[in-house]
């Protein structure tokens, strides 16, 4: 058992050491290539802009690392945009309240694909597609098929304040922080890993896999809708056609972080390094002028890298 512990603790190392080094060789091939890339200008703007890619990946790393896949989040997030977006503009309320009422909605729907998921043994991703179908369509009937334009209202969120840095940049962290403490320092987040790993196991050991696979959802659902009020912050205004594609974003965000797909294994930090590279690739790849098809290609191309590298190594682990 020890020897299994220090052999986790050490491929979590290896896994670090080897993102972190992606990450630093992406940033010098970039900046080669680019004389404004190793700016501070662009990487302000890359922290400003990627609070919401962050917030999603880690519910979706709670949803992986069980065993899961949640392909509504994109629409979920729209649908909560949509909801603060009119209760402020057309109901008259206030930031608060109005937040408070999109994550709510958020939540809602992550609770509705959890429950009918779990409940019917249904697999998670053909509940997610009916789930992401319904919320995109509340997003259209609440907000008339219309963006919503709020204002300065809700700007202070993605405002810099310290550093060039903004509020929800600075709460992101935090959830990360959170989330990391989450899943490995407490029972429930334990209780994921072996929901992922094992659940028939988790049964036998006298534990009941069901309300937690529910909780998951319903928190990535929540994070998705704190993601909706950091993209609204920064765009003033809530689209219902936005998030559209955003899911493939945050899968492979927490993929590349060396998330399994097949569950039980899976690390916040990881994601949140897989968010940078995903977006230093994305601003690299524009700053040196390849086109968008080319961009997808080449982003294509990695995700696909980093699952064959995921398979690649659980082969060995079994084989060990």
């Amino acid at each position: 058992m020890k020897n299994s512990s220090q052999k986790s603790r050490f491929s979590g190392l290896m896994n670090y050491i080897g993102l972190l080094g992606a990450l630093v060789a992406m940033c010098a091939l970039f900046s080669f290539l680019s004389e404004n890339f190793l700016t501070l200008e662009t990487f302000k703007t890359l922290s400003n802009d990627i609070p919401t890619l962050v917030v999603m990946a880690v519910g979706m790393t709670f949803v992986l690392i069980i065993g899961g896949i949640d392909l509504s989040v994109g629409s979920v997030m729209a649908l909560a945009a949509s909801v603060l977006s009119t209760a402020m503009v057309q109901w008259g309320w206030s930031l608060f309240p109005a937040c408070v009422l999109g994550v709510l909605a958020a939540t809602l729907c992550g609770v509705v694909t959890g429950s009918i998921s779990v409940g019917w043994r249904i697999p998670s991703f053909i509940v997610s597609l009916g789930v992401l179908e319904m919320a995109r369509g509340l997003a259209y009937q609440v907000t008339d098929s219309r963006t919503v334009y709020i204002g300065s209202a809700v700007e202070s969120i993605s405002s810099p304040i310290f550093l060039g840095l903004s509020p929800a940049f600075i709460a992101s962290v935090l959830i990360v922080v959170g989330g990391h403490l989450l899943l490995t320092k407490t029972v429930i987040g334990r209780h994921w890993i072996g929901i992922g790993t094992n659940e028939e196991a988790m049964r036998l050991a006298g534990i009941n896999p069901r309300p937690s696979k529910i909780m998951v959802f319903a928190l990535m659902g929540l994070l998705a809708g704190i993601g909706a009020l950091f993209q609204v912050s920064r765009l003033e205004a809530a689209d219902p056609n936005g998030g559209v594609g955003l899911e493939l974003q945050v899968i492979a965000a927490v993929v590349i972080g060396g998330t399994s797909l097949m569950g039980g294994r899976g690390s916040v930090i990881s994601t949140f390094i897989g968010v940078l590279i995903i977006s230093i690739l994305a601003a690299g790849l524009a700053q040196v002028g390849v086109s968008e098809p080319m961009k997808r290609i080449i982003t294509g191309l990695v995700i696909v890298g980093a699952v064959v590298f995921d398979a690649y190594r659980r082969r060995n682990e079994r084989a060990a």
